[in-house]
């Protein structure tokens, strides 16, 4: 490999490594804070949130790396431009494709990791993170309450708890529960236990009334609220889901291997049947844009006629096309989630501006002379 390829490929390298990370970073403290909330009210340590916080990260990487290929690419060679070193190489007998080939390299490197990203990783973490999440909200939370907190174990079940002892004695509790529909249900008791069984948490309580409000249809047919109460000795409730079947979830596209995304499992309703074939087809063309958005700023950074103060025209006109195409991209990827017919317009984003920079960098045959020769 020639110096000049060396040289240019370190400063690429070490340029992507800092950009990504950077980025990656940013974005995972601005949507980890969506879940601080856990660490809040469900009395969870910094620990546990930064470990499943950091379940998304592989996602991030995913989606950030082709971006940063083409910010890195496109930056370094016209601080190259500005500092006339590609003045230089070219009046060395560099061409074009011959500039390019460190940036190449690079962006196929990145184009090999989001795939492993896409394929293997990212569906991995996002389903250890989903099936984190779901246990603390639903299974996890009837052992995390805390004194003098309205706890809600999901939607429809909420626990409070006056005080607990060193024994873990829960004193002056009230459970409401909604889960059955059209039958809410509210226990009061003086005392109570915690403890936790393969089916979930349950808790045990002692002397306390149970209150139910019932519809009661009468005679005439006309329909009235009821109360009833009920007082016992020792009562036990399941804090564990009861509206999930078996305590399944529904596994979403992000979470699903590239064959289940093809081939999804009886049962699955048409709308996401069309999310888990645009899922899949953006997994496999995602990486690809990695050495498209390269090429597209290789395109915008070598191409044109030189100008001495140009670096910030070709910054400027590089970074609104990316713009662009990312979202077009957002656009494109939503559409065809609905419409499956438009599958192929994934693949089109992905290869078209590849091609259509390749074929600038080529010096566009084909063209007429007066395009051409602005292009080199």
């Amino acid at each position: 490999m020639k110096r000049i390829d060396i040289y240019i490929m370190r400063q690429l390298g070490l340029s992507l490594i800092a950009v990504t990370t950077g980025l990656a970073a940013l974005v995972w403290l601005t949507q980890s804070l969506r879940f601080i909330e856990l660490v809040l009210d469900r009395g969870l340590s910094i620990w546990v949130f930064l470990e499943l916080t950091g379940l998304l990260l592989p996602s991030f990487f995913g989606v950030i790396l082709p971006i940063t290929a083409f910010v890195v690419t496109l930056f370094t060679y016209v601080r190259l431009s500005s500092d006339r070193e590609l003045v230089v190489m070219r009046a060395a007998g560099l061409s074009n494709w011959q500039l390019a080939k460190p940036a190449l390299g690079v962006a196929a490197m990145a184009m090999s990791i989001c795939f492993v990203l896409n394929l293997w990783i990212t569906p991995a973490s996002h389903e250890a993170f989903r099936e984190w999440q779901f246990e603390i909200r639903n299974q996890m939370a009837g052992l995390l309450l805390q004194e003098g907190v309205f706890s809600s174990v999901g939607d429809d079940l909420t626990v409070y708890a006056r005080d607990r002892d060193s024994s873990g004695m829960l004193k002056g509790i009230m459970v409401h529960d909604a889960r059955e529909r059209g039958a809410p249900v509210t226990i009061l008791a003086e005392t109570g236990r915690i403890t936790s069984t393969p089916q979930g948490p349950r808790v045990t309580l002692f002397n306390g009334q149970r209150q139910q409000v019932e519809r009661v249809v009468q005679p005439d047919g006309t329909t009235v609220m009821r109360l009833s109460v009920l007082s016992f000795q020792e009562n036990s409730v399941d804090l564990a889901r009861a509206n999930r079947a078996e305590g399944q979830r529904f596994r979403n596209a992000q979470e699903r291997s590239l064959s289940e995304l093809f081939n999804p499992e009886e049962g699955v309703s048409i709308r996401d049947r069309g999310r888990f074939l645009a899922e899949a087809h953006q997994r496999l063309s995602g990486p690809i844009t990695a050495v498209s958005f390269s090429l597209l700023a290789l395109a915008v950074a070598l191409t044109g006629q030189f100008r001495r103060f140009g670096g910030g025209f070709h910054l400027f006109a590089g970074c609104i096309l990316m713009v662009g195409l990312l979202a077009l991209g957002l656009g494109i990827g939503n559409v065809a989630a609905r419409q499956s017919a438009l599958l192929p317009l994934i693949w089109v984003q992905a290869l078209l501006p590849g091609l259509i920079s390749a074929w600038a960098l080529s010096g566009l045959p084909g063209a007429p002379a007066a395009i051409r020769s602005y292009a080199r």
